[in-house]
């Protein structure tokens, strides 16, 4: 059988915008934005340092985002970098609109502090896995617990698929949760039951947010909520967006213990939604590197801490 050749008219290409981001280019006119973008180099760029650029540019922007800026000598010490790839490390996370260049360094913008939760997992990161080992410790076979959305939390709900569980699948653990992430991690794991909020995704969080939540947090009983938050103070735990904070309130209504777990950087005042007030905490669990301030700051307040 002869082969037919159909001879479509040529169409006009648009011309490929080079974006220094993993060699990928984008067609003009596709619309990006800064947050969608892969923080990482040309592929395989390592530059003859130990570290892949990849790591470097997310630990960078850790240093940025915790510290509020980051100076080139910071960069080249920590990172064990030369002069010339910190600039570069900088310039690109800048091109990227992730952070803002100054003189010698870079400072954090309004972006950095909406990064999607992707980008913000190696950040006190060996804190986070022991608040969330000592998270775990507290739940039992049977019990019902919630989890909302955010790094710490996404640990404690891996610690919580890892615990002995003899008498599962009869007898799991019933995690509620509002976080995608969390339910796609649990619901392979026999040893996890998993209720899944309603709502509309956050691509920040990976959380569901809006009224649809209420239908269902009013009518049922949980045991212990783990809150994850963005601020905490003596007055009381606080989320960035308004959404995440309602929705983490009606886990605090729907629960009998409410335990906070958060990393020092969490303590150092409110954010911009409260969660809940001092009164609803019964236990922070915090690494043991928090400033003794901060933590008596806390137990003064009459919330019990726990260093780990």
């Amino acid at each position: 059988m002869n082969a037919v050749v159909i001879d479509h008219p040529a169409r006009p290409v648009e011309p490929a915008v080079p974006y220094p981001c993993a060699g990928v280019t984008y067609a003009a006119g596709t619309a990006t934005t800064p947050a969608m973008l892969p923080l990482c180099g040309p592929r395989g760029a390592r530059e003859g340092d130990p570290m892949s650029r990849h790591k470097r540019l997310s630990t960078i922007l850790g240093i940025v985002v915790e510290e509020g800026s980051v100076h080139i000598d910071d960069i080249i010490k920590r990172l064990d970098v030369s002069a010339a790839t910190a600039r570069r490390d900088l310039d690109l996370l800048a091109q990227q609109q992730l952070i803002t260049r100054t003189r010698g360094g870079a400072c954090a913008n309004p972006i950095s502090s909406q990064l999607p939760l992707r980008y913000r997992t190696t950040r006190m990161g060996r804190q986070k896995a022991r608040i969330a080992r000592a998270a775990a410790q507290m739940v039992r076979p049977g019990d019902v617990i919630a989890l909302n959305g955010g790094t710490t939390t996404t640990e404690v709900a891996r610690e919580v698929a890892l615990l002995p569980n003899p008498t599962a699948p009869e007898d799991p653990v019933t995690v509620v949760t509002n976080a995608v992430n969390i339910a796609s991690e649990l619901t392979v794991r026999q040893t996890v039951r998993v209720v899944v909020t309603g709502g509309v995704t956050r691509a920040r969080s990976y959380e569901l947010t809006g009224p649809l939540a209420d239908l269902i947090l009013p009518r049922i009983s949980v045991g212990t909520v783990f809150l994850g938050v963005e601020g905490l103070d003596r007055t009381g735990a606080y989320a960035s967006h308004e959404g995440e904070a309602a929705v983490g309130a009606a886990f605090v209504r729907a629960a009998r213990r409410t335990v906070v777990v958060a990393d020092r950087t969490k303590l150092a005042g409110p954010a911009f939604a409260l969660i809940c007030e001092r009164a609803d905490i019964d236990l922070l669990i915090t690494d043991e590197d928090a400033r003794s301030s901060d933590v008596a700051a806390m137990r003064e307040a009459g919330i019990d801490v726990r260093l780990v």
